[in-house]
């Protein structure tokens, strides 16, 4: 079961997001798995005001246990819940709006490997997704085919979404893919970035299988 402890570390976490600009008022929402579900930011609320029995507990089928002090689970619940449905190895979930990637996802347009540390998110580019309406299963749908196999993705006209095995790992890959897209939009305001070839990145995921153990 979820414990204080836990519900304070996600809202930390949240509360991070606004803190390095990757969200603003009440966009964006966190989530954590556990065994019987997720953990997930409410709906609607300034994360300022948020408290740790805020946090909603649920089922990935959709299943409220019990609504906290009349919360709502955030409006992203299907997208979270199909996310780690379908990513064993997931145990936090990043969503937000940051200004560069959200900029970039108006323009439709993946994060090529313009820079090596695009395999941060476990492949050659981070994907751009097709658009969908905020909260819908059609936005969760779209949402999984862009992150396949990787860790982060574009959400297009909306922001993005960031994976990891912990909420540490969520955060630090929600902060560089921001990084990252706004290295690459400084760059096309001056023409067209040399790209690395699909065996340099090759080598370079091959090293991160490794990289800080």
């Amino acid at each position: 079961m979820i414990n204080y402890a836990q519900r304070t570390e996600v809202l930390a976490a949240a509360r991070q997001l606004e803190e390095r600009g990757l969200t603003q008022g009440t966009s964006g929402n966190v989530s954590v798995r556990f065994s019987e579900g997720m953990l997930i930011t409410p709906s609607a609320m300034p994360y300022s005001k948020m408290e740790p029995l805020d946090l909603i507990t649920m089922t990935l089928e959709g299943k409220v246990r019990g609504v906290p002090r009349g919360r709502l689970p955030s409006t992203e619940w299907q997208m979270h819940a199909g996310i780690f449905s379908n990513g064993p190895g997931i145990g936090a979930i990043i969503h937000a709006h940051p200004p560069w990637s959200t900029a970039l996802s108006c323009l439709r347009r993946d994060i090529p490997p313009f820079h090596y540390m695009v395999a941060a998110a476990g492949g050659t580019v981070i994907r751009c997704s097709g658009y969908a309406t905020f909260g819908t299963h059609d936005l969760a749908t779209a949402a999984l085919e862009a992150l396949g196999d990787r860790k982060a993705c574009l959400l297009a006209n909306h922001g993005i979404i960031a994976c990891g095995a912990s909420l540490e790992a969520a955060l630090g890959l929600a902060i560089e893919v921001e990084a990252l897209a706004g290295q690459y939009m400084r760059a096309l305001s001056v023409g067209e970035p040399a790209l690395l070839t699909d065996a340099q990145m090759a080598r370079v995921l091959e090293e991160f299988k490794t990289y800080g153990r």
